[in-house]
């Protein structure tokens, strides 16, 4: 073009600015610097924004500082959307001091406009984004109590606000978090939306909270929100988690789209719930569909296939985990080290420990499961150098947490609990399953406690273990034949798997628990998963 005018300019910069293809952001920039140079236009609000956005996704701060000055000079520094994407690219480049000064000024300047200026929706709507911006940056740094303090101070929120909050609550492990958040925009009559969906249903799965992500499941098929390969497999990986795998696979089956998510997460779901050749036929499908399976696709099969070590063949589980057509993670060695306990090869697991202990050197598992081991085979002096070597580098075991979700409500318990408001019935309960267990001739199997006490103080100890009290809060709190849900942080032990078969019996309970390895159905006095785990 002869004379490009600024329209000309501004499209050109904003298409650079947006192909992601190896240089053209930078290409746009420097056109911005050109045009600037050209006397003959000058930028106006519409030219800066894709720019700032290029900076920030390439965190080039001194670029972004540079375009700053720009902005500055053509006196566009008070321009809503300008100065949120000026706020953004500090925030992406880590830069939360400069991001805060400015976000403050905008305040500032918005509080002492005029009553035309603050009755004006767009410039409010504008006002919010700026915050949105804001609290997602702290939420970015971790800085979480910093973030929650900013969004309750919003004069307004949007549904984007909300979910800022509760994705960066799940994405950082917060999941009680993200569910209380959600709780609270439901109060709030906001009406989430698909991000919000994909956002809450990893902490409910997390939490087992079957009834919640049932209503996610309603309110996205009532309002029209289309349940594609991504929310689809979200369900999917809430129905498994929270054991309701036939529902699982129904959702599955409708999808229309399945990605390598998709297949990858059903087909765990399977294998956590002990249905191995399922798992196996559904890999089969999954590769007759032109689907590339992912390493979490083959941590599921493997996980399907790892019952070959928990029955006792262990030098075969070992030979499949190194011939793997990928690189084994932590958590396939971590089965084959739990089945190493199981069985008694501590010569394995030793041997095993030693590569988890290289791959994951601060993950406490490995560690606590190796001096198990020792333990139970009555070598306290190793246990001794194991706990030695924790306390050297700082680690300390995860201490058991178990939580079940009853009238929408997710109730939590740690080992030996007396903080609940019930806990004197919820200790009256664990007494009389502990008289019934005896009247039958159960015997608690005291080799789970690894410390130097009496039997009798072994058996109290096996009592108050977390799944055992959110068992007995479930037994008091729900009617005769209810299902309970749990679900544990940690593997359940040997004592509490034997004395929760007995007594899915004498209450006549069905009882799922999620632990850290595997669903377990307990029904009639047996387990889904064949006392192999």
């Amino acid at each position: 073009m002869h004379q490009p005018n600024c329209f000309s300019w501004n499209t050109i910069i904003r298409a650079l600015a947006e192909n992601n293809d190896d240089g053209k952001p930078l290409a746009a920039l420097l056109l911005v610097f050109q045009m600037v140079c050209d006397a003959s236009v000058e930028p106006n609000q519409f030219t800066f924004p894709s720019v700032l956005k290029a900076c920030a996704q390439m965190s080039r701060l001194k670029e972004g500082m540079q375009v700053h000055g720009l902005v500055v000079k053509y006196g566009l520094d008070s321009d809503e959307f300008v100065v949120s994407n000026l706020v953004r690219m500090y925030v992406m480049c880590g830069v939360m001091k400069d991001a805060h000064l400015l976000f403050i000024r905008n305040l500032i300047e918005f509080d002492e406009g005029d009553e035309v200026v603050r009755n004006n929706k767009k410039k409010e709507e504008g006002n919010v984004v700026l915050w949105n911006v804001m609290v997602d940056g702290y939420v970015r740094l971790g800085e979480f109590g910093a973030a929650r303090e900013l969004f309750d101070s919003m004069p307004q929120r949007s549904v984007v606000s909300w979910n800022v909050m509760i994705s960066g609550y799940a994405q950082n492990g917060l999941f009680k978090e993200a569910i209380e958040m959600f709780r609270e925009m439901q109060i709030g009559d906001v009406c989430p939306n698909y991000v919000t969906l994909v956002s809450v249903l990893p902490a409910i799965s997390r939490f087992g909270a079957l009834e919640l992500g049932k209503w996610v499941h309603l309110y996205a098929e009532k309002n029209g929100i289309e349940i594609d390969d991504v929310l689809g497999s979200a369900l999917v990986d809430m129905y498994s988690k929270c054991g309701s795998i036939e529902k699982a696979l129904q959702i599955f089956e409708r999808l229309p789209r399945k990605n390598a998510i998709t297949w990858s997460t059903i087909i765990g779901g399977l294998a956590m719930h002990g249905r191995a050749n399922d798992a196996l036929d559904y890999f089969s499908r999954m590769e007759r569909s032109g689907v590339t399976p992912s390493d979490v696709t083959y941590i599921g099969v493997l996980s399907a296939c790892s019952h070959a070590g928990r029955a006792g063949h262990l030098e075969e589980a070992e030979e499949l985990i190194l011939n793997m057509p990928i690189e084994p993670d932590d958590v396939i060695w971590k089965a084959l080290l739990g089945a190493c306990k199981i069985h008694g090869n501590i010569e394995m697991g030793r041997r095993v420990a030693k590569v988890l202990m290289d791959m994951v050197p601060h993950d406490s598992g490995s560690y606590v499961a190796l001096s198990n081991m020792y333990a139970s085979s009555g070598n306290w002096e190793a246990v001794a150098d194991v706990r030695l070597m924790m306390k050297e580098m700082d680690i300390r075991k995860d201490p058991g947490c178990s939580w079940i979700e009853l009238d929408g409500e997710i109730q939590e318990f740690l080992v030996d609990d007396d903080s609940h408001s019930r806990a004197k019935e919820i200790h009256s309960m664990l007494d009389e399953i502990a008289n019934q267990l005896r009247l039958i001739g159960y015997r608690p199997d005291t080799s789970q406690v690894l410390l130097n006490l009496d039997e009798e103080e072994k058996e109290s100890a096996l009592q108050y273990h977390s799944e055992k009290i959110a068992v007995a809060f479930g037994l008091i709190c729900t009617s005769p034949h209810t299902p309970l849900w749990i679900v544990k942080n940690l593997r359940i032990c040997e004592d509490c798997h034997s004395s929760i078969k007995v007594i899915s019996k004498i209450y006549k309970r069905k009882i799922i628990i999620s632990d850290r390895k595997r669903f377990h159905h307990f029904e009639h006095g047996s387990c889904s998963c064949k006392d192999y785990w």
